[in-house]
Parts: C-alpha cells; sequence; structure tokens
C-alpha cells in the first residue's frame, strides 16, 4: 500500500463490507462517503492495481445477471490486516479544502457582491447535502441494531451537526458583508 495514500485504506473499507467492481466502488464514494471524503476513478483503478499488486486485495470475475461479465474485488486477510492496523493509528489527518473559503480569504480583490454570490452558492450547496444527511439519519435510525450501522450513523450525525454550524456562519457572514 502506498504511503499516504488514504484511497487505498477507503477502499479496503468498503471492500471489508462486500466485494465490489471498480464501478461500485466509485459509487459508494460518491454516496455518503462524499460528504466526507472524494475519489475518482482515476484514483480507484490504479490503487485496485498497486494492492492487488501487494495481496491487499484479490480481483475474480463473475457475471452479473445481464450476462455481463465484470471485475470483483475482494478484501484479503493481508488487507484486513492492514485496514485494521490503520483503524489503531492514533494520529489521523483531518484537513479541509473548502475553495469558497479560499476565494473569500481573498475577496478583497474584487467587489463584495462576489463574496456574497460565493457565500450564497456554498449555502444552497450546504442545504442541498444537509437535506441528503438528514434522509440518511432518519433511515439509519430504523436500522441502528445492525451490524456497522452504529458507525454510519455517528458520521452521518457529524455531517448534520457540520453543516449546521456551516449555515450559521454563512447567515452571519452574509450579514457582515452586507452590513460593511
Amino acid at each position: 500500500m502506498a504511503k499516504d495514500r488514504k484511497i487505498d485504506l477507503v477502499i479496503l473499507g468498503l471492500l471489508f463490507h462486500e466485494d465490489l467492481t471498480g464501478y461500485d466502488i466509485k459509487k459508494r464514494i460518491d454516496g455518503a462517503i462524499s460528504f466526507f471524503w472524494k475519489g475518482s476513478f482515476g484514483s480507484i483503478y490504479p490503487a485496485l492495481s498497486e494492492m492487488e499488486k501487494s495481496g491487499l486485495v484479490k480481483k475474480r470475475r463473475a457475471v452479473d445477471s445481464g450476462r455481463r461479465e465484470k471485475i470483483l474485488y475482494h478484501i484479503t486477510d493481508e488487507g484486513i490486516n492492514a485496514l485494521k492496523e490503520w483503524l489503531n493509528v492514533e494520529q489521523a489527518a483531518n484537513d479541509l479544502k473548502y475553495e469558497t473559503m479560499l476565494k473569500l480569504y481573498f475577496g478583497g480583490a474584487e467587489e463584495k457582491g462576489i463574496a456574497l454570490k460565493n457565500i450564497c452558492y456554498f449555502e444552497e450547496q450546504v442545504k442541498k447535502d444537509l437535506a441528503i444527511l438528514q434522509v440518511y439519519q432518519k433511515n439509519l435510525e430504523k436500522v441502528l441494531d445492525k451490524k456497522d450501522h452504529i458507525y454510519y450513523y455517528l458520521t452521518v450525525t457529524f455531517g448534520i451537526d457540520t453543516y449546521e454550524a456551516y449555515l450559521k456562519w454563512c447567515g452571519r457572514a452574509k450579514k457582515y458583508l452586507e452590513a460593511c
């Protein structure tokens, strides 16, 4: 596993639950995980190839109900050990990268109306994402007794609390900019 290549760990975590194709992995990342992690096909397939070479995953060919051949990836015992080892490491990188904040930081180079527009766009995106997270929360509350669902629930509630704080900030920021 490439040092500091977190996509490997995302993939191992997803494969821990079920065998998946590269496309399925991308769909899972673009679903609930996208609120705190991103991944592209350009990073997923090279990672799968390297992880197969290092023995963390195995691939096998399968035929789906449409009689189309697909390649499924399966986590190996070595892959499970690597995932568990990472889970036990106490330090974690929790870097945030918000281009809206970067634009706001340098907002003095343009009219304040541009900063307001950027905040409003950010606010709309947050509202959409928050609505999705709230649906996830309601659905997960019905199945908290099932394996692993409490962990999904905790990440969803973290997202909800965070996004609600973002919305509160958006309201304050717009007032500050409108007042000056």
